[in-house]
Order: C-alpha cells, then structure tokens, then sequence
C-alpha cells in the first residue's frame, strides 16, 4: 500500500500562529499510545493548527517502569512521531523517554534511568529535543531516581515564531521562563503530566500563570486528562491552559479528553514588554 500523501495545512501569517493542545491519558503502551497521538493530531490539523503540542509521557504513562519503556530517538516510537507530523503537515511536540545513564539507588541498587524528553519535529522545523531540568522530587517522589536531568534552555523556530520548551516540574523554577523571555521566546510551550492532590489545581493555575508573566510570552501548558488514580501517581488533572504575556487566561480546558485550538500573535507580545519592561 502506498503512503497517503501529507495533508498541508496553510501555514499563518507571521505575525500570528495558530496553535492546539491535545489533552489526553497514555497508557503504558507506546505503540497504543502512537495511535492516540495520531488521531488527537489529525483532530488538531483538522481545526488548522500548525503547532500540535501533547502531554508529558505521551510515549509512556508515569505507572510503568520508564526504563524498559525507553527509545532511542531513532526508535519506532519517535519514527512514529514523525510520520504523524509528515502526514498532517505540522510540527508536533511530544513527551517521550530516552536512554539515560545507570546509577546505584540509596537501596544500593542498580537502576538505569531516563531523559524526560520532548521531541520537536515536523512542518518544516529543525527537529529539537529538550531534556526536563527539574525533576519531580517532591510530595513524597523521586523523578531523579529513574530520570537524569537535563542541562540547557531550548528554543525551536516554529513557522518564523521563537517557542520555547519546558516540561511539567519546571514550571515552579521561574527563572527558566525569565532565561527562555530574555533569549527571546514569543510562545513557551509545556507539556505536563500533573499529579492530582490536595492545592495541586490551585497551584497549576497559579504557576502556569505566573511563568507566562516572567517569560512575557504566550505560554500553553497541556497536562495529560484526569484520571481517577491520579492521586497515587503522576498522571494528569486535566486543566490545560492558554495564557497571554501578562499571565491572562485566554482559554482552559477541563479534565477530560479534549483539544484545545487558539491563535496567538506577535503584538502582544511586543506590546507587554514595551509597556512593561521587566526583561
């Protein structure tokens, strides 16, 4: 059977750039998971976006053994990822796990551990990938026990638009979003896999705002959906957010499946840092 040929969506106009959330649960299968991501894309392409940005741990969810889930980037999951973007003509950006290092655990066992990564790839970007900085060692878990940290601030060009990366933990770290405002970036997208529990929905709200006002810049944040186990681990609440550069609240979802369309643009941006010259 011949491959279908890439559906082309219209690229925006510069000055403005038309963007989509998939909010979604993964399971712990990375070849399901592929479909999921291919069917919520086609809905986002659909609505015209040419950014597609999807959830932390797309590739695997937080309940399985992130090692063994683990690929490289020239492996089928990511290959998958770029056929998807091919097909649809848009630039995905997808939470995956790559091969990392082993350590020795406090136990004083062996373990091998993971980069939390985010692949950017397709509609005519340089691909890109950003390795979570901060890692979830906190409310009693230990990210660093089965991932290694990155180390660099990323920006990709999207379509002429600067954007940058960061992912769920790295939203309590407001200098990263300082960094990522000063290095010039219009729009930081974070994907996230937020674990439910007592203030947590109070503190994504709070937090997904107030870095979108220290970066200055559009911010999407898209969480995984709720689900009800979430309590127990790293899943999701749902609650995916569009916020301007001044921190304003421009769209939310709720918990469950959904996507999230909108448009962005340049102006603002430049508006709110000329009027409030912070960076």
């Amino acid at each position: 059977m011949s491959t279908p040929p890439s559906r082309l969506v219209p690229r925006t106009s510069g000055q403005r750039l038309r963007l989509a959330g998939c909010q979604w649960t993964a399971t712990g299968d990375p070849a399901a998971n592929l479909v999921t991501l291919g069917e919520w894309t086609a809905r986002a392409a659909d609505a015209g976006a040419r950014l597609v940005v999807h959830p932390e741990g797309a590739m695997a969810s937080f309940a399985g053994r992130l090692d063994t889930a683990a690929e490289p980037l020239d492996g089928r999951f990511a290959d998958g990822v770029r056929e998807v973007a091919q097909r649809h003509g848009v630039t995905l950006v997808v939470g995956m796990f790559t091969p990392a290092d082993e350590i020795t655990t406090a136990e004083g066992k062996e373990r091998a551990r993971v980069h939390n990564t985010l692949l950017v790839t397709g509609g005519g970007v340089e691909e890109t990938t950003y390795r979570k900085i901060h890692l979830y060692d906190a409310f009693g878990s230990r990210e660093s026990d089965t991932v290694a940290p990155g180390e660099q601030v990323r920006t990709v060009d999207v379509d002429g638009w600067s954007v940058g990366l960061a992912t769920c933990y790295d939203v309590r770290f407001a200098d990263q979003f300082t960094q990522l405002g000063r290095r010039g970036a219009e729009l930081v997208v974070l994907p996230a896999s937020w674990g439910d529990g007592p203030g947590k929905a109070s503190q994504w709200d709070l937090l997904t705002r107030a870095r979108a006002h220290d970066a200055q810049a559009w911010l999407l944040a898209v969480d995984q959906a709720w689900t009800p186990d979430s309590v127990d681990g790293p899943y999701g609440i749902g609650r995916s957010v569009l916020a301007d550069p001044t921190g304003e609240v421009r769209a939310r979802l709720g918990g469950g499946e959904d996507v999230l369309v909108a448009e962005v643009d340049r102006e603002t941006v430049a508006r709110t840092r000329g009027t409030i010259p912070i960076l």
